[in-house]
């Protein structure tokens, strides 16, 4: 082990130094070296749309827009946040099962790309406003596919699910839409599942979308100016997981491009990616406030936890498993021991980790909980007994840029009103006289 490892020369110790703990750093090289390898492989009609659930932080998607990458949005502050990272109304998509009307009335008044609608409700809501303002919005129907996908870590469509509109709907959506005059259909998306780790796979997936999306305009006379094909790449977290391999996945995707634009040559085909792109450029630091034994079991308690970083539970996993963890700004030659790396929460689910083989640890020491880019905070109960958000840093380019303020307690109270009530008189008590 180095003595000080490092982000771009700068070593975890003076960031933790310089911004406090518990604290998000996101290494800018990695994030555009994940991305670049994917998109230099890619066919270049295949789009990609970065999927802001995954990091909503507006300097991470002003970065992958820079990149070149659009933006997948699923709320009114995602969008907002798009748009102020430089992201055009046109490369902006968005999904969500439950779009609000003000959403969906922002949504229309920015001009963006699609909405992808996920009931007939929507439809006729979108219509509404589409006439209202006297335009006809561009929608795409999100499908929840007859078929299923294997491989994926949360399966998102092929069941029963609050997603999309079954395949077997398609016909009674297209009928609708065609006689709304706020609506332009534009297009199929499907989104089948997420954290996929084998090539085969999602490339089959790509295959069943394009198969399905051509079978439904050629039924229907459907226009495809756009095909959205899921996403769902994932990354390799624990032992016995590989990442997925991008000269392989390329190969396999971009001959079904290329057939599917021979067929229809205006069609912009989607591929919407958070995880993966964001994943692997994440580190969470935590210090070290405290080592005890307990029944012969090792803990270190630190000051971050998984009101920052719920994913490191196993959320979404049957199996708990750590991530990855290492000790950072220390060299030690001492045999490693397992060690449970909780939080300072009042739940025993406060664990980072749970015998996770590290060298004997003291208070002061800093852990970096690696792979830690995506759904860290977009995904945990940040205010749980209080603690707010950390800071979360960007180094770009050799330099440190403070992207997220901490918060403080002060600022947690703000929206909140105080109301003082006078307890109501128990049996036998006379009501306090007013006093003027």
């Amino acid at each position: 082990m180095t003595p000080d490892p490092s982000i771009q020369s700068i070593p975890f110790t003076e960031l933790a130094r310089r911004f406090g703990t518990p604290l998000f750093v996101y290494d800018g090289d990695v994030l555009a070296e994940q991305y670049r390898g994917l998109r230099d492989r890619l066919h270049p009609a295949l789009e990609i749309r970065y999927s802001l659930k995954a990091n909503p932080n507006v300097s991470v998607c002003a970065l992958l827009h820079a990149l070149g990458a659009g933006a997948e949005v699923s709320s009114l502050a995602e969008l907002l946040t798009a748009r102020r990272a430089g992201v055009p109304a046109g490369e902006i998509m968005v999904p969500g099962p439950g779009k609000s009307r003000a959403e969906l009335a922002a949504c229309v008044d920015e001009g963006v790309h699609a909405i992808l609608c996920e009931s007939f409700g929507e439809l006729r809501d979108i219509d509404e406003l589409g006439r209202d303002r006297g335009v006809r919005v561009p929608v795409a129907l999100r499908v929840n596919p007859a078929f299923e996908t294997r491989g994926a870590g949360l399966a998102m469509g092929g069941r029963p699910r609050q997603f999309g509109i079954d395949e077997a709907q398609i016909a009674d959506a297209v009928a609708l839409a065609r006689g709304l005059a706020g609506v332009r259909l534009i297009g199929i998306h499907v989104y089948l599942g997420t954290r996929i780790l084998d090539e085969d796979v999602i490339v089959a997936n790509t295959r069943n979308i394009l198969e399905l999306a051509d079978r439904q305009a050629e039924r229907f006379d459907l226009p495809l100016e756009l095909v959205g094909v899921g996403g769902g790449l994932g990354v390799a977290y624990f032992d016995g997981e590989r990442d997925l391999a991008p000269d392989r996945l390329a190969d396999g995707l971009n001959p079904l491009v290329t057939e599917f634009r021979a067929r229809r040559p205006h069609t912009r085909l989607v591929l919407e990616l958070g995880r993966y792109l964001t994943a692997s450029c994440g580190t969470y630091l935590v210090g070290v406030r405290y080592t005890k034994e307990s029944m012969g079991e090792r803990f270190a308690i630190t000051d971050g936890g998984t009101h920052h970083h719920m994913a490191a539970v196993g959320i979404g996993s049957f199996v708990r498993r750590n991530f990855p963890l290492r000790l950072l700004g220390r060299a030690s030659a001492e045999p490693a021991e397992p060690w449970h790396v909780t939080g300072p929460l009042c739940t025993p689910n406060d664990t980072l980790g749970r015998n996770v083989a590290l060298p004997p640890l003291r208070p002061g020491d800093l852990l970096g909980v690696q792979r830690s880019g995506a759904y860290g905070l977009t995904a945990s109960p940040t205010l749980f007994l209080g603690h707010g958000r950390p800071a979360e840093v960007l180094v770009h380019r050799g330099e440190a840029y403070l992207v997220r303020e901490r918060d403080r307690p002060e600022e947690l109270l703000r929206g909140q009103r105080l109301h003082v009530l006078t307890p109501a008189p128990g049996p036998g008590e006379r009501r306090p006289e007013r006093v003027t």
